[in-house]
């Protein structure tokens, strides 16, 4: 089969994952656009409070999403039943795992002590992190239904809740943001409650959905009060997740905890910071839409018992992303000043977020190439290795490099932090291209 013909399978698969992950991205940009409006210490608390609940998130995010590879499987066997139940379990444990999440996001101080905050803009983060502790189960639970839904390639469903929920999250925001009528406004404390309100509403949808499109029928789901967590699928579920989670978690880091470092070079350079780092995520989604939809083929073909299809759909994949990043990044890069123009009329925000976005072509090749490779990985149940990779790539050259090029003798700022992630984002999509190589030809040799 030739490259367009994978790409022909990519896309329908990969769009709607583009534009549901859009959805989420623009719950961060429509609060920075707010906040950016309100103050620069609003947005500044919104740059360490996000990159609070990011962390907490994400890393409990990747733990779920192994539903995603194993159910992916079962479906390509057609073992429809097996994958229903994989995704109950995933729902349990997610629930599980939010009880030390909440009580991160409740009393936030490990984040509020890394950024160095005053006492003012502490009680800032405070005010957000807290609303996004009542979403966290509700996010866990609609994250453990996107990666079921993907895997079973049914996309659109999970596209249509995220939309959803940026359509209630937006005038919520601007409510709760700004005030209106007899609602004071809250600044960076309404885009938490707008969030929890939002992410509330999606995952009941969610439930909703299961329970009467009859798509879902085949595969036998039980609500979770009729079904109890069971050990051995919660232990192939975390064997999975946890090095999955943890690879997740550790990319994440690599760029909130430049958020808490940079937020100590003060108020206008975590303000730039966060415009470039809002706009990157954005392009993000374009490689993690190409990612899933890469993921979900290539653990269906072998469910499927098709190694080579699996091999060559791969293969394509990872082509397709370093050409689709190349232009994206490009175009980045070169419509730099008016793109940050659309974010902030603060001169010096603007000038400090500039000179990141020149790093942006290199630093989202990087990324693309990494997170395709990572998922098609993980359909082969490789992951332990991917996240020692992360580890030394992201947070050793990526973190260890930036802190000493921004505080260090060269005292480069945040300039200093994003050449260091940009390195370190490089260099991790090199040895997971290396390894998927590795995985290729030896199933190659297996078959």
């Amino acid at each position: 089969m030739r490259f367009a013909d994978d790409v022909r399978r990519l896309v329908p698969l990969a769009w709607p994952v583009f534009v549901g992950q859009i959805a989420v991205m623009l719950f961060s940009t429509v609060d920075t656009l707010m906040l950016g409006q309100v103050s620069a210490q609003d947005l500044a608390a919104l740059a360490v409070g996000s990159a609070a609940y990011v962390t907490v998130f994400v890393g409990l995010m990747g733990i779920v999403l192994a539903v995603a590879p194993l159910a992916g499987r079962h479906f390509g066997a057609g073992e429809y039943a097996a994958a229903g139940h994989t995704f109950v379990q995933a729902q349990w444990l997610g629930l599980l795992l939010c009880v030390p999440g909440c009580l991160l996001l409740w009393w936030p101080e490990p984040f509020i002590w890394l950024a160095e905050l005053d006492a003012t803009q502490a009680a800032k983060v405070r005010d957000y992190t807290r609303p996004e502790a009542f979403a966290l189960p509700f996010a866990l639970l609609f994250t453990a239904f996107r990666g079921f839904a993907q895997s079973v390639s049914r996309p659109k469903a999970v596209m249509s809740l995220q939309v959803l929920g940026l359509l209630l999250k937006v005038p919520l925001n601007a409510v709760l943001v700004f005030g209106a009528g007899p609602v004071p406004a809250l600044g960076v404390a309404g885009c938490g409650w707008a969030t929890a309100a939002a992410m509330t509403v999606q995952s009941v949808a969610a439930i909703v959905l299961l329970r009467r499109d009859a798509a879902y029928l085949p595969f036998a789901i039980k609500p979770l009060h009729r079904s109890r967590p069971e050990l051995k699928a919660l232990r192939a579920l975390i064997k999975l997740g946890v090095p999955m989670g943890g690879s997740i978690l550790v990319e994440v880091t690599g760029f909130t905890f430049m958020a808490f470092f940079i937020a100590r070079l003060g108020d206008t350079a975590v303000a730039g910071h966060q415009i470039a780092v809002n706009l990157v995520a954005m392009m993000f989604m374009l490689a993690l839409a190409q990612a899933t939809a890469a993921g979900t083929l290539v653990a269906q073909h072998l469910g499927a018992g098709e190694p080579e299809a699996a091999r060559r759909v791969g293969r394509h994949a990872l082509v397709l992303a370093t050409l689709v990043a190349g232009v994206v990044g490009a175009l980045a890069a070169l419509l730099r000043q008016p793109i940050v123009a659309l974010y902030t009329r603060d001169q010096a925000a603007a000038a400090a977020a500039v000179p990141l976005l020149l790093w942006v072509w290199f630093f989202h090749l990087g990324d693309a190439l990494q997170t395709v490779a990572a998922y098609v990985l993980r359909a082969y149940h490789v992951a332990t290795l991917p996240m020692v990779i992360y580890v030394l790539a992201l947070w050793g050259l990526g973190i260890g490099g930036g802190y000493w090029l921004a505080f260090g003798p060269v005292a480069a700022g945040a300039v200093g932090f994003w050449q260091a992630a940009t390195a370190g984002l490089m260099a991790a999509g090199a040895a997971l291209l290396a390894l998927c190589v590795y995985v290729f030809r030896r199933s190659a040799i297996e078959a």
